[in-house]
């Protein structure tokens, strides 16, 4: 079993990512694909007058601002064109895929944080409004149904929160969250950039291997959101994942290269 998370990044070549996953899946490989679509919910949230807002946690963390509103952006997006987008390419290619967000079954679960600390000109504030989580749980007998029938799941946010509320959850962390209760052989965490970067944006200064057991160590090389890749590897590690590999998908094969080292190999 390989869980794929592929951003919502520019950049990123979903047909290359497509045509690599339903090789793969044809020769008896099991996938599960997850996916973000953070730049175009930017573009179409500027363009229906209620622009993105990203907050700074004090802990360094970058995450959007999800009033209901964006909430509903956030849907309309990841829900609908990013998702049916990526199922229309994977049943083009002749795989049987079925796209699902995880408040579908609740297959992806936490609770709801109706409120979050951020930092603004230097000083702490409390933003309230707010419909994010972490994913606490995954509800996994729907996804094994999907499999057992020979369907591929293609997986996005958001997720539901214990009392049902839809919430945005970061794709990286509920990718982890998700390879780890399928006991997945290995997790790709596919974006614009070729791995983790020691000096960003060098790519040239990619690092090719980290130590499962230091790889929260190596969260002062990571910028912005690559933070929560590494924390998601971090976890993934932590529960039982053997591998977990930063990979390039802007290009050429990207799952496959992953899994062949290309990339930053947590292990």
């Amino acid at each position: 079993m390989i869980v794929v998370k592929v951003g919502g990044s520019a950049g990123i070549d979903y047909d290359a990512v497509c045509a690599d996953i339903a090789a793969r899946w044809k020769t008896g490989e099991r996938l599960i694909l997850v996916h973000g679509g953070s730049g175009e919910t930017n573009r179409v949230a500027e363009a229906l007058g209620h622009p993105p807002k990203f907050v700074t946690s004090p802990s360094g963390y970058t995450s959007r601002f999800t009033d209901r509103q964006t909430l509903e952006i956030f849907e309309m997006v990841y829900c609908g064109k990013m998702n049916k987008g990526i199922v229309e390419r994977l049943q083009r290619l002749g795989v049987n895929a079925v796209g699902l967000s995880g408040l579908d079954g609740r297959i992806f679960e936490g609770k709801h944080k109706d409120s979050v600390r951020a930092v603004e000109n230097g000083k702490v504030k409390v933003l309230r409004g707010d419909h994010t989580g972490t994913v606490e749980r995954v509800n996994t007998h729907l996804i094994d149904l999907l499999l057992a029938g020979g369907y591929m799941p293609v997986l996005t946010p958001p997720a539901s929160s214990y009392d049902g509320v839809a919430i945005n959850v970061d794709g990286d962390r509920a990718a982890a969250a998700l390879a780890v209760a399928l006991k997945a052989d290995a997790l790709l965490l596919l974006s614009n950039v070729p791995g983790l970067l020691r000096a960003y944006p060098d790519e040239s200064s990619l690092i090719r291997e980290i130590p499962a057991a230091d790889v929260e160590t190596y969260l002062e090389f990571a910028q912005d959101r690559m933070k929560k890749k590494v924390l998601g590897a971090a976890e993934a590690v932590q529960g039982g994942v053997r591998r977990v590999i930063f990979g390039d998908a802007r290009h050429g094969q990207p799952v496959s290269a992953a899994l062949d080292g290309q990339g930053t190999v947590v292990s």
